[in-house]
């Protein structure tokens, strides 16, 4: 038995495609602007769990990176996280106004099953009043901007830190 830690190669990082913050600045502040806007009045906790599940819908690894480091810096468990991607076989682990949110988050985000249907809009008024609704519908509008210029821009995942862009 040796005391020399093995030294574990992992592939390398990929080059973004480019720093589209900078190329387009204002709209950067805008987004960041409305992100700001659409967390108003929506628990921290919730809004990570909605940005997470949206992230992965989007398969979107530097939003997953930066989601899930806030979402544990805001007290969220890992267990919760890890299996948020098998929400439906894991009710257990998220309350009914979670569940509803997490349900409205995957129907805004991947539209192209449809509208989002109406059962899925109802189990969701039920649980959050017409502004947190509202605020809701537009934080899985925003994450779903974010993702869509991170992947298409293939930002780099694994160097964020909690709280970095806020």
């Amino acid at each position: 038995m040796t005391t020399t830690e093995e030294r574990i190669e992992y592939a390398p990082e990929h080059t973004p495609r480019m720093q589209w913050a900078k190329h387009a600045p204002e709209v950067y502040k805008a987004m960041v602007r409305l992100d700001a806007a659409a967390r108003q009045g929506l628990d921290p906790k919730l809004g990570e769990l909605v940005k997470i599940r949206a992230s992965q819908l989007n398969h979107c690894a530097f939003c997953l990176d930066m989601h899930t480091k806030d979402a544990l810096a805001a007290g969220e468990s890992v267990e919760r996280i890890v299996q948020l991607s098998a929400w439906e076989e894991s009710r257990h682990f998220y309350t009914e106004k979670e569940v509803a949110a997490i349900e409205l988050t995957e129907a805004i985000t991947v539209l192209t099953d449809g509208f989002v249907p109406d059962e899925v809009y109802e189990r969701a008024a039920i649980h959050f009043d017409e502004t947190e609704l509202a605020q809701l519908i537009a934080a899985i509008a925003v994450i779903n901007a974010w993702n869509r210029f991170a992947v298409t821009t293939r930002m780099v995942p694994g160097h964020y830190t909690p709280g970095q862009h806020r």
